[in-house]
């Protein structure tokens, strides 16, 4: 099993910080004030990095239709922000585990490997991208495509024609400290099964009330089809 003592979380605060939290106690979740992701120099000279072993960069700006309203926060965080995290890395050659997105895909067929083209439909995503292709650079790094939402589905509606592999934060969160015990590296594709969104909301709880709505009432352009095809996961984690 891994020490938890030698990783480090960034984005602790966020909803799948707070779930790898009840998982992994003992690791360091620096605030982003502590540990902020644009000041290099700042990151460099915290007290206990020298006890790292593993970063695991989960901290990003997420919000589609407030990227679209302020993309330069975007750039500054998830693009330039990684690209430091990578810097810090590879400097002390500690092992890189980069959350990125299902997003980087177009859309159009679903099924995506980790070896499919990819192509963003909206700015969020191509900031994601982005750090993909810093964390690249860094030979002791994975890059984690993955897609989660709360463990109780918060909203109302749901998309009745947008296809996912999307699966509660606990889920994935378990999912993905399974793969700190493993020298994995490159690029790997983590979540569930193939299914709508509203599927994956009824899932969540069959007794909710939840009305069926369509991806193309969203004023933010959103992929109809980024499901992941998880069999690289599953093979080296659990075959």
């Amino acid at each position: 099993m891994i020490d938890a003592s030698t990783v480090c979380v960034t984005g602790g605060s966020g909803l799948l910080g707070g779930e790898l939290k009840k998982l992994l106690p003992d690791a360091y979740y620096p605030s982003s004030g502590g540990f902020n992701l644009t000041d290099y120099a700042g990151m460099a000279s915290v007290p206990w990095l020298d006890r790292v072993k593993i970063l695991l960069h989960g901290a990003a700006f997420t919000s589609p239709p407030k990227i679209d309203q302020d993309p330069v926060k975007a750039i500054e965080v998830n693009i330039i922000g990684t690209a430091n995290v990578v810097r810090l890395c590879a400097a002390r050659q500690i092992k890189l585990v980069y959350i990125s997105t299902d997003y980087v895909f177009w859309g159009d067929q679903g099924n995506y490997t980790e070896e499919s083209p990819v192509f963003p439909v909206n700015k969020y995503a191509w900031s994601k991208l982005g750090g993909e292709c810093a964390v690249r650079l860094y030979d002791r790094s994975l890059i984690v495509r993955t897609t989660f939402g709360p463990n109780v589905f918060p909203y109302e509606k749901a998309f009745g024609d947008q296809w996912t592999s999307r699966e509660s934060v606990r889920v994935i969160a378990g999912k993905i400290v399974k793969l700190l015990d493993r020298d994995i590296c490159g690029t790997i594709h983590v979540g569930g099964r193939r299914r709508t969104v509203f599927e994956y909301a009824k899932s969540l709880d069959e007794t909710k009330a939840i009305q069926e709505i369509s991806i193309k009432d969203m004023k933010v352009p959103l992929p109809p089809d980024t499901s992941l095809d998880c069999g690289k996961y599953e093979r080296l984690v659990n075959g």
